[in-house]
């Protein structure tokens, strides 16, 4: 009832244009000008449609008259008309009735009603999106606009920072603190948690994991339990330290409350904030698993076996080393995006930078405007956290090219030539060789009366996701799901002297993934470690030229022994000629980068500035920098 009927509510829409749907005008129609058409013979239809209605589509695109390429893109018209397709000498065509969509009607169509992911997502690259000019991205009709609160719309309010909407309740009547009273307190904890930043109309996808873990926490605090156990998986990922100290008032009251809060966590400040501390080890996968401690954390300084203990009573500072000087700039701005107003930044090339500053003050924005032709190197490479595959049929093997080189050497025994079996039928997700029970997944669903459906093995493949007979052709005694079922670390050993196989293994080694089977399911690994299996399929590859890597945040859910594997490969590109940018709120990694560049100094219209920016030592003098303070104790050794 209140929502704008142009938009729908959405407060933009979407539009295309003659740049994104013939993206290269030298080429004719015919020869596929219009890039936004659908491929194969249904594009071959669109293109001898409008031949058939008198257009020239052998001429390039640009040397068209413009009414005639604006009504080719975008009338709204429909002809039909008989098409005499020109014979070839394969075949014969015989004459068809066709009727024209535009290439527009077609995109936005596609856009609208196709039910299939893929062709949403291409329709959508030639789609821009634009605030509604009815309601200038408000979402709302113009009769819920009439109605307004202390002179403002509702619109008006929702896009407020909450710490300025806080304020702005504040100064209502005493009959208007009937209706703010409750709103009121909603804010309070998301003021506490450090969100202030944050406007109500602010749309969730553009928030970060850890803005979104403490609005959640900031549900509870407004809810007044007692006797509830909350357990937090990471709580302090994504958090600068200024947040995390934030994060652990908040957790101390729920705890006064009453309450009980259990914490999975590898930010030492939590840990050291513990009342009671559970530590597993002493390594990952099979060499771990036993309970080395359970007690208060004093107590884990005596364990000798524990990783933790050895960074619990503070790192040693900062090796002092030669700051590497930079081989030239890459300056990108001024950037208006998000929560950077005007920003001009310069990053140093060949060497380690490091992008810091509070959740919300434009790190991801401003790293995410680097590209390929404004960096002017050789190779622009992006590490992110998200997931290798979303299916079980994804896993590690596979992603990394490793599975490829797997089934080869398993074709090539002599077991596989006799049955005459080829790579084909090493592949679980082809039929032939896979179990057709459970179609190569390993696991069927079971529908449950009154209950979700559950997964349960497969009953003919006991979860091996292969054929018997498949199963039955081993390589150096194991069969094809056996080798599947090893750790990265166990079939390094197994392939030692299979090149291919084991320069894979060896990268995946170096980034401390040792502890993983290599048909782990993309689905069960955490964000840290799709973004360290992408990081070693780089390293696997010939590097050749120069190089710039840019990770956010890659020491997420990282132990402090994992951080520093990973940046002992990250320092070991920078010194073969490459550039690593990351984004970090790790105070130790960016203690020992070149170069740092620190953004606040708060989040959202608190900051969006560069504040500092130098050699770790210089931003760590900043008076400015709410980060200072935090790379200075990292610096003298103080965790």
């Amino acid at each position: 009832m209140g929502a704008c009927p142009q938009c729908h509510g959405l407060g933009r829409v979407h539009r295309t244009s003659e740049e994104l749907l013939v993206p290269d005008p030298s080429l004719s129609v015919r020869d596929g000008a219009i890039a936004a058409w659908p491929g194969a013979w249904q594009g071959k239809n669109l293109r001898d449609i409008l031949d058939a209605l008198g257009h020239d589509v052998d001429r390039p695109w640009r040397e068209l008259p413009a009414d005639e390429r604006e009504w080719i893109l975008f009338t709204e018209e429909q002809p039909v008309v008989t098409v005499h397709p020109v014979r070839d000498a394969d075949r014969i065509q015989r004459p068809y009735q066709g009727t024209y969509m535009s290439a527009h009607r077609y995109v936005m169509k596609t856009f609208s009603d196709s039910k299939s992911p893929t062709l949403r997502a291409k329709a959508e690259r030639y789609l821009t999106s634009a605030p509604c000019p009815a309601c200038g991205g408000s979402r709302l009709r113009p009769e819920a606009l009439a109605v307004t609160f202390g002179g403002r719309t509702i619109a008006e309010l929702a896009a407020l920072p909450l710490v300025e909407l806080a304020e702005s309740l504040e100064g209502t009547s005493e009959a208007a603190r009937v209706l703010t009273d409750d709103l009121r307190s909603r804010i309070a904890p998301v003021l506490e948690l450090g969100l202030g930043y944050l406007s109500l109309n602010r749309p969730t996808p553009t928030l970060s994991a850890g803005e979104l873990q403490r609005l959640r926490l900031a549900t509870q605090l407004r809810s007044g339990l007692f006797g509830v156990v909350y357990v937090l998986d990471e709580p302090s990922a994504g958090l600068h330290p200024a947040d995390t100290e934030a994060l652990l008032t908040v957790l101390a009251r729920l705890k006064a409350s009453g309450n009980s809060v259990f914490v999975v966590e590898h930010h030492l400040d939590v840990v050291r904030a513990a009342d009671w501390l559970v530590d597993v080890g002493p390594d990952a996968g099979e060499h771990g698993g036993r309970v080395l401690h359970s007690g208060p954390v004093a107590g884990l300084a005596g364990v000798e076996e524990s990783a933790t203990a050895r960074y619990l009573s503070g790192r040693s500072p900062a090796p002092a080393r030669e700051v590497r000087e930079a081989t030239g700039w890459l300056t990108t701005g001024p950037i208006s995006r998000h929560n950077l107003r005007g920003v001009t930044a310069q990053f140093p090339l060949g060497v380690f930078t490091a992008v810091t500053g509070v959740s919300g003050s434009g790190k991801s924005t401003l790293i995410g405007e680097i590209t390929e032709d404004s960096a002017g190197v050789g190779r622009l490479v992006s590490v992110d956290q998200k997931p290798i595959g979303r299916t079980p049929r994804s896993n590690l093997a596979t992603y990394t090219g490793l599975f490829d080189v797997v089934r080869k050497v398993f074709a090539a025994t002599e077991g596989a030539r006799e049955r005459g079996f080829g790579v084909g039928r090493f592949s679980f997700n082809v039929a032939g060789g896979r179990c057709e029970t459970c179609q190569g997944e390993g696991f069927v669903s079971v529908e449950l009366l009154f209950l979700p459906s559950t997964y349960a093995p497969c009953p003919d493949c006991g979860g091996a996701r292969y054929h018997p007979e498949t199963l039955a052709v081993t390589y150096r005694g194991r069969n094809i799901a056996q080798v599947l079922d090893l750790t990265v670390e166990s079939a390094a050993e197994f392939f030692a002297d299979t090149p291919a196989v084991a320069r894979s293994l060896g990268t995946l080694l170096d980034v401390g993934l040792g502890y993983l089977r290599l048909g782990q399911p993309a689905t069960e690994l955490s964000g840290g470690e799709a973004q360290r299996i992408k990081l070693a399929s780089e390293l696997q590859r010939g590097r050749r030229g120069h190089t710039l890597y840019l990770l956010d945040e890659p020491t997420t859910g990282l132990h402090p022994a994992d951080v520093d594997v990973l940046m002992r490969q990250l320092h070991g590109l920078v010194d073969t000629g490459h550039t690593v940018v990351v984004v970090e709120h790790d105070m130790s990694v960016v203690a020992g980068a070149d170069w740092v560049i620190d953004l606040g100094p708060g989040g959202g219209d608190e900051g969006g500035r560069i504040v500092a920016a130098g050699p770790p030592a210089e931003v760590a003098r900043s008076a400015d920098s709410r980060t200072a303070p935090y790379l200075a104790r990292a610096l003298s050794g103080g965790g």
